[in-house]
């Protein structure tokens, strides 16, 4: 089993920041990538950013390409997402997912482990 526990959520005005952390604990053999999602009120889950075991490839939903930048620290098991030039359409629960696989594939249903998620609310 893996366990996932996001935080660093909360309200922050158009314009900022905020920095996102996933810690991973158990079977971490099994976060071969770990990725981030986001729900918004109303909207399907989305992918919002994705990385491989060794940091070396990442992914990016064009929404947030240049905005948002993903890295993970194996030493400390742990997922970042920092997160700039935050907009209301940034707000949403976030959520931090790993997957067995590769991260060739990043549709949500490979993805075995999930957090409970961490709310972004940003205001305009």
């Amino acid at each position: 089993q893996v366990q996932l526990v996001e935080s660093g959520g909360g309200s922050v005005q158009a314009g900022g920041s905020l920095r996102l952390s996933c810690a991973v604990s158990g079977y971490t053999y099994s976060t071969n990538c770990m990725g981030w999602f986001r729900q918004g009120s109303g909207k399907e889950r989305e992918g919002v950013a994705f990385i491989s075991r060794g940091g070396s490839i990442t992914h990016y939903d064009d929404s947030v390409r240049g905005r948002f930048t993903i890295s993970r620290d194996n030493t400390e098991n742990t997922v970042y997402l920092q997160m700039n030039s935050l907009g209301p359409e940034d707000t949403a629960l976030y959520y931090c997912a790993a997957a067995p696989t590769s991260c060739s594939i990043r549709a949500a249903r490979v993805f075995k482990y999930w957090g409970q998620g961490t709310q972004v609310t940003v205001s305009s």
